[in-house]
């Protein structure tokens, strides 16, 4: 065993994982910890048993420095945990038959987010209409790339819908849903458009 804890030596770990400790400054004392562990099994354990833990320890150090090297994506690093998460906003121009929402959405997560077109919903308790959003004033820019810390903002104009539909405006309730281009909700947000007796 005096073989294996000679290629443990910090000579040896040195050479081949300084290049990575420069740059993963962050890891530097998980390592350590995990190579005196692998030194400590290489000179306790006696017997095949103690030869296949050594091996077992080096190829788990070796593909944690392969991961960590590897992980970015481009330039920009990756967190270890992704969360995606927004703020929602929903405002009225006024309090009751609004003719104008305003949408305002920031990006709350750690990465960026590629936004997909919002899910317009009229509510009617037992009825709904649903519309996908392309853009604003005929500019068409979703999906949308949404950077991490950044705000992006969409007036609604509702009259257009009601000139597509007049019964909407007896609709009491509007509510947006957004998702990322994969589909998966990212959250959402509702108003009341008139009075109402019951809030649903």
């Amino acid at each position: 065993m005096q073989q294996y804890a000679g290629l443990l030596d910090k000579g040896f770990f040195s050479c081949i994982f300084a290049p990575v400790m420069l740059k993963q400054k962050k890891y530097f004392i998980l390592f350590t910890l995990l190579i005196s562990t692998l030194t400590l099994s290489a000179r306790n354990e006696i017997g095949p048993e103690g030869n296949k833990i050594v091996w077992i320890l080096i190829v788990l150090i070796v593909s944690i420095v392969l991961w960590l090297v590897f992980r970015k994506k481009g330039t920009k690093k990756q967190p270890f945990i992704v969360r995606q998460k927004i703020q929602i906003e929903l405002e009225k121009d006024r309090l009751y038959f609004p003719d104008e929402l305003k949408l305002t959405v920031k990006n709350t997560g750690n990465v960026d987010i590629d936004m997909d077109r919002p899910l317009l919903i009229f509510d009617n308790f037992w009825l709904k209409r649903k519309f996908r959003l392309k853009g604003m004033d005929n500019r068409i820019f979703y999906p949308l790339y949404l950077a991490k810390n950044y705000t992006h903002t969409l007036h609604i104009d509702l009259n257009h819908f009601y000139s597509y539909d007049k019964k909407l405006k007896r609709f009491p309730k509007v509510k947006i849903i957004l998702f990322n281009v994969k589909g998966k909700r990212l959250g959402s947000n509702s108003v009341y458009l008139r009075k109402t007796l019951v809030k649903y």
